[in-house]
């Protein structure tokens, strides 16, 4: 009796394609959903079973009870054939490559029984960004997306987590730096305005835990977990608790990280219109979650236990 209930337990579970499943994101993603009992399918790239440096990561995947399927964001036969065995897809390509979700949309658009589909951002609220003229596109591609998304009326969900904590934290958003500062520190602006840091795996966590929840269809899932949503004077503030001495700080005002982000070729300068973004404009928290039509992940799922950005700084001592 156990056993059958078990099997309908799982009957009822949304069957989810993980797209990007190699990737840190994607390998999180696809646990989390095994774990949460949903029969999870991974598209992976016919040259990535040869390749010695992934077949780890692809065992690992097959034994936790992932089905591995063969195929590519541009073979559109593969996708239609993965499309049909799921309810849910998930994407987790990187951000350079989002646009490259668009036959995935007209193949999702084209079977009709998707139940939701949940692209690939995990960062700021591309809509919601101030730094378009400087981002060299990064945003407004994913803006892209989403109307190719919504005009096709396709069901969804987007997730929104601000930056995850390997991208600036471990230099303590010092440009240039590979790890915390010691002796001095450079402010952006005034040093209050707040940004949010989330860990990748506790993204994974709440992204999985929106996939068969009526109150985050069609809407954006913010995350701004308590803990982590803090300035660079928290910031500053915590790492000279933690190192128990007082930086020397240098503040840069907003005209100044502009001419720098102009004066640096791009890429280099992407860290710095990050800074901007968040410390400067507050793009991660400007705006409320509830008043903007959005939800919070935190709030609809205060059982996931998360990293806190103090707990980070530890790391790094």
């Amino acid at each position: 009796m156990y056993g059958k209930r078990v099997m309908e337990e799982k009957r009822k579970k949304s069957r989810v394609l993980i797209i990007g499943a190699t990737g840190r994101l994607g390998h999180y993603l696809t646990r989390f959903s095994i774990e949460s009992g949903h029969p999870t399918f991974a598209l992976i790239r016919n040259s990535t079973f040869p390749d010695p440096s992934k077949s780890s990561r692809l065992k690992s995947l097959s034994d936790a009870g992932a089905t591995l399927l063969k195929g590519s964001l541009e073979d559109e036969g593969s996708l239609e054939e993965a499309v049909r065995k799921v309810d849910v897809v998930i994407s987790a390509i990187p951000s350079k490559h989002v646009l490259d979700q668009k036959l995935l949309i007209k193949v999702i658009k084209q079977a009709g029984s998707i139940k939701r589909f949940i692209p690939a951002e995990y960062g700021a609220d591309p809509d919601k960004t101030q730094v378009s003229d400087l981002d060299h596109g990064f945003y407004s591609k994913k803006s892209e997306l989403r109307r190719m998304i919504e005009s096709e009326a396709i069901p969804h969900t987007y997730i929104c987590c601000g930056l995850f904590m390997r991208i600036l934290l471990p230099s303590l958003a010092q440009p240039g730096l590979q790890s915390p500062p010691i002796d001095k520190v450079t402010v952006f602006g005034d040093g209050n305005v707040k940004a949010v840091f989330v860990n990748e795996v506790d993204a994974a966590a709440f992204t999985i835990k929106t996939i068969d929840d009526p109150r985050t269809l069609n809407k954006t899932v913010y995350l701004r977990p308590p803990g982590n949503v803090c300035s660079m004077n928290d910031l500053v503030e915590l790492w000279e608790g933690k190192i128990e001495k007082k930086l020397e700080k240098t503040c840069l005002t907003e005209n100044q990280l502009l001419k720098k982000i102009k004066e640096t070729p791009y890429p280099e300068n992407m860290e710095m219109v990050f800074i901007y973004s968040v410390f400067i404009k507050g793009d991660h928290t400007y705006f409320d979650i509830e008043s903007s039509g959005g939800v919070s992940g935190t709030e609809l799922y205060p059982d996931v236990k998360y990293m806190t950005v103090s707990e980070f700084l530890d790391t790094l001592l």
